[in-house]
């Protein structure tokens, strides 16, 4: 995402913690939004909450037990709507294992268990937070972080049919993977800007979220932020990045020793962020959510 940042040397890039740092002036996009959260609960990890919003920041219920997958978890629910009009998502189906769920809606409320995705990797011990991603041309892809037992790596699949339901064999992202001593990274969120890729991605060892970019979304990726470069704090994890009307960006993390989820802002390239808020009204109910915007719906009422 970083435009400006991508066009300079990582050496001559402050990013950080906003400081008075100059805003870059966008024209700012007055379509009406809603916004869509898919989310677990501290009270079930096995219930999908739907919830809405008009301004990314004051969410109501939409439907409470809106889905209960036939067996397993429904842990880090994410959240597309496909060409076809249905909202999809897939989620985590426990702590353990080597598959991913997928399940889809018409509305949003009602909800249909679609299958069970298995993950055919020798030695894989979990299966954790698969997340959507939509390239700009269309291609519909999986980010997962994938468990040796020890470490993290994320992976990636790309479906190879319009109704979701084959995909390409899962690769590692290039330049994410373990260090030597550490427990690798999870929870990895792409987003696409200016003809480049920027992951989000938590380190489970030292459990900040860090920023990388790459030319490619299969990488080779490169960190342009690490431990606490953007003054988000640790331990931070759950992490959801979603552009604004404004032409900013929000970054949405479960600050989970704390018993908090929180969000900040960056209306610099991510150069810089705001001091991490507590959501209002979800913060210490909801936990690994996504935030999907969309334009040209039906907003909801009285908010």
């Amino acid at each position: 995402m970083l435009g400006l940042l991508g066009c300079l040397p990582l050496g001559a890039v402050g990013l950080g913690r906003a400081e008075g740092a100059p805003p870059v002036v966008t024209q700012p996009d007055r379509t009406a939004v809603r916004y869509t959260m898919t989310a677990f609960t501290n009270d079930s990890e096995s219930e999908l909450y739907v919830y809405e919003s008009t301004d990314a920041t004051n969410f109501k219920l939409v439907k409470g037990s809106a889905y209960e997958p036939p067996d397993g978890l429904l842990r880090d629910p994410s959240l597309i709507r496909h060409t076809d009009g249905r909202y999809y998502i897939t989620y985590t189906t426990g702590w353990d294992g080597q598959s991913i769920g997928f399940a889809c809606s018409d509305d949003r409320v009602t909800w249909t268990h679609l299958y069970d995705h298995p993950v055919q990797i020798e030695g894989v011990t979990a299966t954790w937070a698969p997340e959507w991603f939509v390239d700009a041309n269309g291609e519909v892809n999986v980010l997962v972080s994938l468990s040796d037992g020890y470490r993290f790596t994320p992976h990636l699949m790309t479906a190879t049919d319009p109704g979701l339901r084959e995909w390409s064999p899962l690769t590692p992202l290039l330049g994410i993977g373990p260090k030597d001593t550490g427990y690798g990274y999870i929870d990895t969120t792409v987003v696409h800007y200016r003809g480049r890729y920027y992951a989000f991605t938590k380190d489970e060892t030292t459990k900040y979220v860090e920023l990388a970019v790459a030319e490619q979304l299969r990488g080779r990726y490169r960190f342009l932020g690490t431990d606490d470069w953007a003054g988000w704090g640790t331990p931070r994890e759950g992490q959801c990045v979603i552009r604004l009307p404004d032409g900013g960006w929000r970054i949405y993390f479960d600050a989970y020793d704390d018993g908090m989820y929180l969000y900040s802002d960056s209306h610099d390239d991510f150069r810089t962020w705001t001091p991490p808020v507590e959501l209002p009204g979800l913060s210490g109910t909801v936990r690994h959510f996504t935030v999907f915007p969309e334009r040209g719906v039906t907003a909801p009422k009285n908010h």
